[in-house]
């Protein structure tokens, strides 16, 4: 103030810039604040108030710490006179010794000493103008007030820092930062802004909420707000008083004032907030922690849920049990379609949500700078993908054998109706042959009557060979229930059995009456021609009509339109030779009606029966018109089953036209979704919001695939069991979908994942996309991945390795950190992760037990009552739960070992 008042220069003192601070060349706003400020103190130089003021606010801020040393100054001009309680402030705010002082009361002895104090001063880079030791001894009162307020700049000012600024510019945003939250208070500088006592209570609430009640203070009341705020200070935070509030033409009158008495509550405070740093990095890093632990519990509840569910179903699709019965068969299918539809499909979902958990706590561990997670032994997601597919495998096989089985059931039951009527058929015929065959009648018969019964047994043996083929194919049908492992085949073979014994009997029988009847035919030389020649017709006709009816009744399995129409066909063919077989009926019966006509021309006493053939008349005439009725019958079954297949062929069609639309659609959105992940550009969460919607387009899909799945169902139903119109089955369809939903899924999860992972590391979306972009550029395949020889080339282009041997070994060490599995292929996360690994914001292990040494006081243990005291209740109580007692040099009883629980928190421990 050199020049502006009369009488001995003013001080002008310029404490220098610390190194990292602002000077100011900048013309900032703060800046501009203090030049008005200073501008308005140098004004109120001339008032005798702003003298007052000074010399209490300077005496009372030297006086908080010349009683530390156990004395104090009453009169400010008069108690520095001689400069010994100068030295010994400077010492106390200081913390160093100075010269020794003169104890002389001479003049010389008092400038010495004054002297001593001023170049102590000098030697802490303040500049000093116009202030000489003789103003100072001789009290000049304007220079001994200088010199004081250049003490508190370099000593209780300058020294404050607060984010990038220093000095009177960090202790004016220090108070802003403070009182931002505070209605009515809006500090822009120390003069003004101060005016209404508003902010020092705020600064003091801020703090010590439990001194002050801010919501009862009255901004219109200025004198009472500030004297309260001194009260306070000075009782709970031993901050003297150092301000008048007499009156508000006063109040506005005390920059240099204001700005010391503030200063005094940011070292009273900065204690108090640089421990409540320290507690809020442990807090983070603890909820971190707990967080992570929650995420892996949760991971491993629900691994061991779903491989538990995998456990106990494999074992149920694995059970190859036959049954019986097709209604058996079907209730198994039933409930297999119920695992399909209703218990599977959650646990897709749980499957992919699993992994996309995985993922995310993976990620989030690698951002927090925490271990990767490993799950318990045979939880790992390739455990719970290897278990998986076992189920798949073994759902694959149990739907194959199911309809296996059905098939053989159902083919088992044909061949078991066909055995049981082909075996009433034969016997019935043979049923008393054996009888017959054991009669000697021939020994009292004529001569014409053994010719008779030889022609008989010749007839008999053409029906016995003709019958042989019957015989045969019911052993053949026996055999292929017992291949088939037919439940009745015990009752089959016994019945089969009693048939082949009973034909080797006839067989046996036939041979020794024909050789009986061979010796009589010497004996016997008449016989009728009439009746040998209807029996040689009326046998092969009666065979042919008893085999049409046989076929006529035959049962038919028919499984598409061209086998029933060939059906259809050959029974066509049938009737066309009916009129062919009508004429050998009516020629048959003219023969007997011949036969009847010479025994009546010539009266004969024989019975008219025909003795060379069992076939009668009268059974011939049962048996055509038998043929007769069983003919449109067939027509009706044929026709019936016809309508039948033309049924399934419509069924087959609609399966495949609703088929062959989802199988591409599903296949198009793949692909679209494929080359969204390659060829996506803009913010990620745009990006999301695209994926969000191909998920809820798919979702609205799922109507399709469920009417899909009831239409599969009437085909199983009706027994359809192949599909010429399309080449997508119901199984192609399912995996398909649910490879869709887990691909988008999974889609979406890597955009996640980028979003977690830019945010942490704080990656602008033009860094994103030019990451992006370089992957892309050198993705030549478009597959996604990174092959090595690629990936290297991309580094090659960034300059992060050269093309060298010493570039091929740093290259080796990147592919280590990038692909540790050593598949040869480098994932677009992998890539972001590397690009950014040096730029990550993280937290590291020695941070936190710097953090854990200051709320210890610099100990190298903490207490329990110590975390309590600094910490919330319940991560106080994590750490004491986990924190190992501690056991080096000064240990005391209660002691634990943060050095190793923070060290266990990054995994640098064994703990």
């Amino acid at each position: 103030f050199a020049g502006e008042l009369p009488g001995p220069p003013s001080p002008l003192a310029a404490p220098s810039v610390p190194a990292g601070g602002r000077s100011g060349g900048g013309g900032s706003r703060r800046d501009e604040y203090m030049t008005q400020e200073e501008e308005w103190d140098r004004d109120l130089l001339l008032d005798p108030a702003w003298e007052k003021q000074q010399r209490k606010t300077f005496t009372a801020w030297c006086n908080s710490h010349l009683r530390k040393a156990g004395t104090q100054i009453e009169n400010i001009e008069e108690d520095f006179r001689n400069g010994l309680k100068l030295m010994l402030l400077l010492e106390v705010i200081s913390g160093e010794r100075l010269p020794k002082p003169d104890r002389g009361k001479m003049r010389f002895h008092k400038i010495a000493n004054v002297n001593k104090a001023l170049d102590y001063i000098a030697s802490k880079g303040v500049k000093l103008v116009s202030i000489g030791a003789e103003e100072i001894v001789d009290g000049n009162v304007k220079m001994t007030l200088g010199m004081i307020w250049t003490i508190i700049l370099r000593f209780a000012i300058q020294d404050i820092s607060v984010e990038e600024t220093s000095a009177k510019e960090g202790l004016l945003l220090w108070c802003q930062r403070k009182t931002a939250p505070y209605r009515n208070v809006n500090i822009q500088n120390f003069h003004l802004s101060w005016k209404d006592g508003l902010g020092l209570c705020a600064l003091i609430h801020r703090h010590r909420p439990d001194l002050i009640d801010y919501s009862k203070l009255n901004k219109d009341d200025p004198i009472g707000n500030i004297n309260l705020a001194m009260e306070i200070a000075e009782k709970h935070l031993d901050i003297p008083k150092m301000l008048d509030a007499e009156g508000e033409s006063h109040i506005i009158l005390k920059f240099r004032a204001i700005m010391t008495y503030v200063s005094c509550f940011y070292h009273a405070f900065a204690g108090a907030e640089q421990a409540e740093t320290a507690a809020n990095r442990i807090c983070k890093v603890l909820a971190v922690n707990q967080e992570n632990e929650r995420l892996m519990e949760e991971y491993e509840r629900l691994a061991s849920e779903l491989l538990e569910w995998i456990r106990r179903t494999i074992p149920w699709l694995e059970n190859r049990t036959p049954e019986k019965t097709m209604q058996a068969m079907q209730k198994k299918l039933e409930d297999f379609r119920d695992y399909r539809r209703k218990h599977k499909p959650p646990k897709v979902q749980e499957k992919c949500q699993l992994e996309i958990n995985f993922n995310t706590l993976q990620t989030k561990l690698r951002i927090s700078n925490r271990p990767a997670f490993m799950p318990s032994e045979g939880k790992m997601v390739s455990d719970i993908a290897g278990a998986w597919q076992r189920l798949e495998q073994a759902e694959k096989g149990y739907e194959e054998w199911l309809l296996n089985e059905i098939r053989r059931l159902e083919r088992l039951e044909h061949l078991a109706e066909k055995f049981r009527q082909k075996a009433s058929t034969h016997e019935q015929w043979a049923y008393g042959k054996e009888q017959i065959l054991l009669q000697k009648d021939y020994e009292s018969a004529s001569l014409t009557e053994v010719r008779a019964m030889l022609r008989k047994h010749e007839a008999f043996e053409s029906d016995l060979a003709a019958h042989q083929d019957r015989v045969e194919q019911i052993a053949a049908i026996a055999q292929e229930l017992n291949e088939l492992d037919y439940h009745d085949a015990a009752s089959v073979n016994d019945r089969c059995q009693k048939i082949c014994d009973q034909w080797d009997s006839l067989g046996t029988l036939t041979q020794k009456r024909r050789e009986a009847l061979e010796r009589t035919e010497k004996l016997l030389e008449t016989i009728d021609q009439l009746h040998l020649e209807f029996a040689k017709r009326a046998a092969p006709f009666n065979n042919w009509m008893e085999g049409a009816m046989e076929d006529l009744q035959d049962m038919f399995i028919v499984h598409s339109i061209e086998e029933i129409q060939s059906l259809i066909s050959a029974h066509d063919q049938f009737k066309a030779t009916l009129p062919e077989a009508d004429g050998e009926r009516q020629a048959i019966l003219s023969i007997q009606n011949e036969v009847e006509k010479v025994i009546q021309s010539y009266s004969m006493r024989i019975s008219a029966s025909n003795p060379y053939s069992t076939v009668t008349v009268e059974e011939i005439r049962t048996k055509w018109e038998k043929v007769k009725q069983l003919v449109p019958q067939r027509d009706q079954s044929l026709q019936e089953e016809l309508a039948r297949q033309h049924a399934n062929e419509r069924l087959r069609r609609q399966f495949a036209a609703q088929a062959n639309v989802i199988g591409p659609w599903i296949q198009t959105k793949m692909e679209e979704i494929a080359r969204s992940s390659i060829e996506m550009t803009g913010p990620l969460e745009d990006q999301m919001n695209q994926l969000k919607q191909y998920e809820q387009n798919i979702i609205n899909y799922k109507h399709n695939i469920d009417k899909l799945e009831g239409d599969h169902q009437l085909i199983q139903e009706a027994l359809v069991f192949d599909n010429k119109h399309t080449n997508y089955t119901m199984e192609h369809i399912r995996v398909g979908w649910e490879l869709l939903l887990t691909t988008i899924a999974r889609t979406i999860n890597e955009v996640e994942t980028q979003i977690l992972t830019r945010d942490a590391k704080g990656i602008t979306q033009e860094q994103m996309n030019d990451f992006r972009a370089s992957f892309n550029h050198f993705d030549r395949d478009e597959s996604g991945n990174l092959h090595s020889d690629e990936f290297k080339a991309c580094l090659i282009s960034l300059g992060q390795v050269g093309n060298d041997l010493q570039g091929e070994a740093e290259f080796a060490r990147i592919m280590s950190l990038v692909d540790p599995n050593g598949q040869g292929t480098v994932t677009f996360q992998s890539f972001i992760d590397f690009m950014t690994r040096e730029t990550a914001d993280t937290d590291t292990a020695e941070q936190v037990i710097a953090s854990f040494r200051i709320l210890a006081s610099d100990k190298p243990y903490i207490l329990a009552d110590e975390l309590r005291r600094e910490l919330p209740p319940e991560q106080a109580q994590y750490c004491i739960k986990r924190m190992p007692p501690y056991t080096g040099p000064g240990s005391v009883p209660g002691a634990l070992d943060y050095t190793s629980f923070s060290s266990a928190l990054y995994g640098e421990s064994d703990l």
